[in-house]
């Protein structure tokens, strides 16, 4: 059984597209995300604005994780 918990790399990409998605969501709709600033919802919040802040890293480490797949797996 391979689960994405146990795997980093799966771990990674799931971290990223959680990033990449919430930054994209708070872009179409800011109220959405805001309200939730805290708690278990609160964790959205929070990688939308890793993505907005970090936005070169986060696309450089996005291209990084998808050569890894394409042409290292």
């Amino acid at each position: 059984m391979n689960s994405a918990i146990f795997n980093f790399q799966s771990l990674l990409t799931v971290i990223l597209l959680l990033i990449c998605t919430c930054a994209y969501i708070r872009s179409l709709a800011p109220s959405l995300l805001d309200k939730n600033k805290t708690g278990l919802l609160g964790i959205f919040w929070k990688c939308a604005r890793i993505g907005e802040r970090k936005s070169p890293w986060v696309a450089c480490c996005c291209v990084v994780m998808a050569f890894s797949i394409l042409f290292l797996q």
